[in-house]
């Protein structure tokens, strides 16, 4: 503070208000492949509906779907999942070829620019659905109409209901015909005065060689050919397919005029779904001429200055970029030699339409083990990213064995190992239960490969799959558990504290289940949880229910239960997130009295609702010595007696003599 020179009065503030503060505890993670979605990046998760959207239907190649449903089925309990998609040979659709572009941010570091010879436009996501896009470009007035003087219709092709007509040229230089066009007919060069009324008409093929237009009537689910005697050597107007999607052609912007940059910078752009796979309408079926249009971009411009009215960015490919939910832009088109240059002149005129189909996408559904591990590696860091319960999704990920099970699981335990904030869940490898025939034999192979397994406080193992309905597919499905097992997790956050177990007739109820791949009896029960594996059972009367509440730890240990494992992280993450405060603030007694008057009270209330039964908290100078001072650290001893879940309950039932006193038996 500063020194009062002469009297007076001053002023300040000292903030004991803090308090440990509520953390995060249901917060999911789960890496796997998908359908589409970015890659090898962190995405927040919020439904099964949004998993729908971005990361694409469940697969069936490489049993892709287990990890599709294992986020599914977490989803059913809580509503923050984080996924990354794990990299393998998968390439995003392009113009010309395929090419991988991760996510926004691979996009704007190595693509923004332009690529070259990959073409104008790459699907947003890698995969083979990106073959299903198709993307039109109206650059001038003249592509989005014009009359075409010098193709007239030649004698003889002007019967009623005829489908093929002749024309003078197809493809003359710039006047060239598009599948899709859309055509009609008059007798006058200026378009005005119709020889077939009210009729329009789509060119659905074009043959160069005889000069021949294939046509149907213009969204017409019959495909209907001429409705009118149109005679020989009548005018044709050629309209762009898309054409009555905007308010007109375009031309030059506002802002061009306004600011001296040249004329003829706007263009259409239209998305649009090829093949129905994506909208389950096809663009080029009869009478679906605009029903596969995806997006629809009107006005936007070639100078990469422009601006909107409103005074947003207008520029095609930014516009593209910040709003498309199915391409980047990639490049110019090669005639638009000065598009992207703020210049002051005309812009580049490219006639006719600009059609673009992307080719080259690939899926690859079958992740190495490396792939899978640089996908999890995604979730490692501690401080820019919260996660509590990390699911493993299909432990034959590699391979369907004890073995393959076993690396996975490692994989999984060096992540929550390292970050010790979370939990991480796995079930057994696929082959080990499904389809078994025999419950004794499911058993011995989950023990023996969870045996293989590392011992740790921060994993839990389930013992098997679950049966449920893929609506996506119309197909049943055996799908592991550990996203269940982790939605209890979440649901007992929800209903009770994350220091509840999540097992058991109260928490315990799994959704969606038809039935399990194995049902353990109370022996088989024995010998699972004696190999630290919680068994699933479907008990008759009360449903499929998650009945042990082990984690992973092979020694005895207050740990070795997941209520007290996550109990320690809640208190762990809370009472560390406070500490940050103390940082750089002296080590003295005034900092450790703060520091008590912080955790206690936190303490106390995780007490009252059955966390702990006691507590202790130290921070004084029987542990900050003056060696820990000139060391310039703190240290505080936190001493809990956590709460422990009933896993066996005894009663003894006793019979006596009549007239016997309960008091000389009872004890």
């Amino acid at each position: 503070m500063s020194f009062l020179v002469s009297p007076g009065v001053h002023v300040k503030e000292i903030d004991l208000t803090n308090v440990v503060p509520a953390v995060a505890t249901s917060i999911g993670a789960i890496a796997a492949s998908f359908q589409k979605g970015p890659v090898s990046s962190v995405t927040n998760i919020t439904s099964e509906e949004e998993l729908l959207e971005v990361f694409g239907k469940p697969q069936g190649s490489s049993n892709q779907f287990e990890n599709w449903f294992t986020a599914a089925n977490f989803l059913q309990y809580s509503d923050s999942l984080k996924v990354v998609r794990a990299e393998s040979a998968i390439l995003n659709a392009g113009a010309n070829s395929g090419i991988l572009i991760r996510d926004d941010d691979h996009y704007e570091s190595s693509f923004s620019t332009g690529q070259g010879s990959h073409g104008e436009w790459a699907a947003r996501t890698a995969g083979t659905h990106g073959n299903s896009i198709g993307v039109q470009i109206c650059a001038t007035a003249t592509s989005y109409e014009q009359v075409l003087s010098a193709s007239e219709l030649t004698v003889g092709e002007d019967a009623v209901g005829s489908t093929t007509i002749a024309v003078d040229d197809v493809d003359a230089s710039g006047k060239a015909f598009n599948v899709g066009d859309l055509i009609s007919f008059y007798s006058d060069s200026a378009g005005s005065t119709p020889v077939d009324e009210f009729n329009e008409y789509e060119v659905t093929a074009i043959n160069t060689t005889d000069n021949e237009l294939t046509i149907r009537l213009k969204d017409d689910p019959n495909g209907a050919g001429l409705q009118n005697v149109v005679p020989d050597n009548s005018y044709i107007k050629r309209r762009w397919k898309f054409y009555d999607l905007f308010d007109g052609a375009p031309g030059t912007s506002d802002f061009a005029t306004n600011n001296a940059r040249g004329s003829g910078d706007e263009m259409h752009i239209v998305v649009y779904d090829t093949t129905g796979d994506i909208t389950g309408s096809v663009a080029t079926a009869a009478g679906g001429r605009t029903a596969g249009v995806m997006e629809v971009y009107g006005n936007v411009s070639k100078n990469p200055v422009a601006k909107t009215p409103q005074g947003s960015n207008n520029y095609y490919a930014d516009v593209i970029f910040k709003q498309s939910r199915f391409i980047y832009w990639t490049d110019h088109i090669s005639a638009g030699s000065n598009w992207g240059t703020d210049t002051t002149t005309t812009y580049t005129s490219v006639i006719p339409i600009t059609i673009d189909e992307l080719t080259g996408g690939t899926d690859d559904y079958a992740v190495t083990a490396g792939e899978m591990e640089l996908a999890y590696d995604k979730f490692a860091d501690t401080e820019s990213l919260d996660i509590n319960l990390v699911m493993g999704g299909s432990s034959s990920i590699t391979t369907d064995s004890a073995a393959g099970q076993d690396t996975f699981v490692t994989m999984i335990t060096a992540l929550v190992e390292g970050r010790k904030d979370c939990v991480g869940f796995v079930s057994p490898y696929r082959s080990a239960t499904v389809g078994v025939a025999l419950s004794s034999t499911a058993t011995e192979n989950v023990k023996a490969a969870f045996d293989l397994c590392p011992s740790s406080s921060y994993m839990v193992f389930d013992s098997s799959y679950k049966y449920q309905y893929d609506k996506y597919n119309d197909v049943f499905r055996f799908v592991p558990m550990n996203g269940d097992t982790a939605g209890l997790c979440a649901n007992t956050d929800n209903v009770a504290d994350a220091w509840f177990s999540p097992a058991g007739y109260n928490r315990g109820g799994v959704r969606g289940a038809v039935k399990l791949s194995y049902n353990p009896a109370k022996a088989e029960r024995d010998v699972l949880y004696r190999a630290r594996v919680n068994p699933v059972v479907n008990f008759p009367g009360q449903g499929v229910t998650l009945f042990g509440d082990k984690t992973a730890l092979a020694k005895p240990s207050a740990f070795d239960r997941i209520n007290v494992r996550r109990l320690f992280l809640v208190l762990e993450k809370a009472i560390a997130t406070a500490s940050k405060f103390q940082l750089f603030e002296f080590n003295d007694e005034f900092t450790r009295a703060q520091f008590r008057n912080l955790v206690e009270p936190f303490l106390r209330d995780v007490q009252g609702r059955r966390g702990i039964s006691d507590f202790s908290v130290v921070a004084d100078g029987t542990n900050n010595t003056g060696e820990v001072i000139d060391r310039n650290e703190f240290v505080a001893d936190i001493f809990v007696k956590p709460a422990r879940s009933i896993n066996f309950i005894t009663l003894s039932f006793i019979a006596t003599r009549t007239g016997v006193n309960f008091s000389e038996v009872g004890g």
